[in-house]
């Protein structure tokens, strides 16, 4: 695999100071350390949503800063995903409608750039609430894998709802809406989600929504996932879920960098930096956790998982098969991190 980020001595006036790493395709890769030390700063920075004081950044051959912000606005739109602590959904539509935002408006600028006159119309309700008497708000999010801090643009779409047979075929080439519905159903249904199409996200418990976000976050078929802290607001059940989710996606290819001050969730990850002060203080080499069978013998994790006490029985809700021998590769990865972190004195 080749290098996929590339960070370069990327600053932010009081806040982050000459921090350069790389990453390699398919990595999972966490960033720790205390409140203050810049790690929400480094992660945004790397998306191209907040300026740099200074550095550059790189995702595979294009420099992301170098790019104006329709440009980083594209680049975000097409080629990365994103998780946020706060889920960041709208309240106004329902579970189904919010993952396919990201791939309505990816269609949009595609026809755009392509010269097609007639764009991909809806999100808003799909053929659930077909019954309803008036028009339907198309919702063309830029920022909901852009900038956090634009408001989010609608656009009016007449009749979507009215007769789905109309606006299902294809309009030049790319994707139809019900090509692209399709497809959010498919990634609901593989992240234990399907039947809750229609719920609003009130509706729904935290694990569930996070979730629905990675969907979302999917849709694009993004080459690297930026997670700011996923787990932050659930509870331990919920984290569980969804850190098995975004191991899934990091198992088949997908790049994920997260921010993290979870010392279990960070042991799932391949790497981990400790941030202070805005500078990389140090670095822990775990490498992949292996999925499913091959866990349940801890010799073949790397990262010095062992395989004392293997049938011993564990408490505590949430964990990862108590009392086998991949709950305790995986609390020995936990123990890894802790020592490390230790030593850097945190």
């Amino acid at each position: 695999m080749g290098k996929l980020l590339k960070i370069e001595n990327l600053s932010k006036e009081g806040i982050l100071s000459s921090v350069s790493f790389e990453m390699e395709e398919g990595e999972m890769l966490a960033v720790m350390g205390p409140s203050g030390s810049g790690k929400s700063t480094l992660l945004y920075q790397a998306a191209g949503m907040d300026a740099p004081s200074g550095g550059r950044v790189w995702l595979k051959e294009t420099e992301i800063t170098g790019l104006d912000e329709d440009g980083k606005a594209a680049l975000r739109l097409h080629r990365m995903g994103f998780v946020f602590q706060q889920m960041n959904m709208l309240a106004n539509l329902n579970i189904l409608d919010n993952i396919l935002l990201p791939a309505i408006q990816a269609e949009r600028s595609r026809r755009r750039k392509t010269g097609v006159s007639r764009d991909v119309k809806g999100c808003a309700n799909h053929g659930m609430n077909a019954n309803r008497g008036r028009d339907v708000k198309e919702c063309a999010n830029r920022g909901m894998n852009a900038n956090r801090s634009r408001d989010v643009k609608e656009g009016a779409n007449r009749g979507m709802n009215a007769n789905r047979s109309r606006g299902a075929k294809k309009r030049g080439p790319g994707k139809s809406v019900e090509e692209l519905t399709q497809e959010a159903r498919a990634l609901m249904e593989k992240l234990g989600l399907s039947g809750l199409e229609q719920r609003r996200i009130t509706q729904v418990s935290g694990g569930q929504l996070q979730r629905a976000c990675i969907c979302r976050s999917m849709m694009n078929s993004p080459e690297i996932l930026f997670a700011d802290e996923p787990t932050g607001a659930l509870n331990q059940s919920a984290a569980k879920e969804v850190m098995e989710e975004l191991m899934k996606l990091n198992r088949e290819g997908t790049a994920i960098l997260m921010v993290t001050h979870d010392s279990k969730v960070a042991g799932c990850c391949e790497r981990i930096l400790y941030l202070l002060d805005g500078r990389i203080r140090g670095e822990l080499r775990l490498g992949k956790m292996t999925a499913g069978a091959d866990n349940r013998n801890p010799k073949k994790m790397t990262g010095g998982a062992d395989n004392r006490n293997p049938g011993k029985s564990a408490a505590g809700a949430g964990t990862l098969n108590p009392g086998g021998e991949e709950f305790w590769a995986e609390k020995q990865r936990e123990k890894k991190v802790k020592e490390w972190l230790s030593r850097m004195g945190w």
